[in-house]
């Protein structure tokens, strides 16, 4: 325990099951997704995240990223390690909704190699809805708020 803090210097929170998120996805690791450490380089589990989301927003019929009245912006992000991925790993993204505001969403999403119970890594990023023209947010489209709702907590 730290004396200033009372928090536990180095105390990681229990890695996510797969049980504890709500839809999920396929995703394979590339060849040019390792980096010189033999590892997926971080910036990669970054783009498997945002990947994870929006295949999963298309497949349910509430997102068109050519042409629909709105388009999600990241405004925050973050990932915590907990073992590494590297080519060849088949991975699957399993993701969840921590809330839902007005204009805008948080999304956290586990990446689980091969047939692994637990996380390797645990993201999350912040989508805030905008008028594809204006740039400015607008309130979610119904279908849209209906399809995140349904992925937050279990009852």
């Amino acid at each position: 325990m730290s004396e200033t803090t009372g928090a536990t210097i180095g105390a990681r929170p229990a890695r996510a099951r797969r049980a504890d998120y709500r839809v999920f996805t396929p995703l394979d690791t590339r060849w040019g997704d390792n980096d010189v450490y033999g590892h997926v380089n971080n910036v990669v589990y970054y783009a498997l995240f945002d990947t994870a989301v929006n295949r999963l927003l298309i497949a349910a019929g509430v997102l068109d990223i050519a042409a629909g009245p709105v388009i999600g912006l990241v405004v925050e992000t973050g990932c915590r390690f907990h073992a590494s991925l590297a080519f060849p790993d088949r991975v699957t993204a399993g993701v969840r909704v921590a809330r839902v505001g007005n204009s805008s969403v948080r999304y956290e999403i586990g990446l689980f190699r091969e047939d692994e119970d637990e996380a390797a890594a645990e993201g999350l990023f912040v989508h805030v809805y905008v008028d594809r023209a204006t740039r400015r947010p607008t309130p979610l489209p119904g279908p849209l708020r209906a399809v995140v709702e349904g992925w937050g907590p279990a009852d």
